[in-house]
């Protein structure tokens, strides 16, 4: 978990993680899913996503994209599935989480009707 209360204390230190991963590859950024037998999560769209929520709701969101990376690439455990109700050819996937201090999250990635993957969004419980 990243520490911090401040949008300028969390935000440098999640993009230093996320800039890590971006270095790896010359195209769109992702990490491989222990899950989904090591298939493609790409991670962009998390950060528009992120960009539509208030100061606030950023802050509590970036604290947990650390426990969120380790939690897409290591989980076994089976998420909670179900049809995105805005868009009935998308799944949505949602995986909880916990994190050393004990604070539960969830983590949600979805699927397109071209089996693309897409981590959406990391917030508390």
């Amino acid at each position: 978990m990243i520490r911090g209360t401040k949008y300028s204390e969390v935000y440098p230190r999640a993009l230093i993680i996320y800039k890590n991963i971006v270095s790896r590859t010359k195209r769109r950024p992702y990490i491989r899913s222990k899950y989904f037998k090591k298939e493609k999560i790409f991670l962009d769209y998390f950060w528009d996503h992120l960009r539509e929520k208030n100061w606030h709701d950023r802050v509590r969101r970036l604290k947990f994209y650390s426990c969120a990376i380790d939690l897409i690439e290591h989980s076994n455990i089976r998420p909670d599935t179900h049809r995105n109700p805005m868009r009935k050819s998308e799944m949505l996937y949602r995986f909880t989480g916990q994190t050393q201090n004990g604070d539960s999250f969830f983590v949600q990635i979805k699927e397109n009707k071209r089996k693309q993957k897409y981590f959406m969004s990391v917030f508390p419980v």
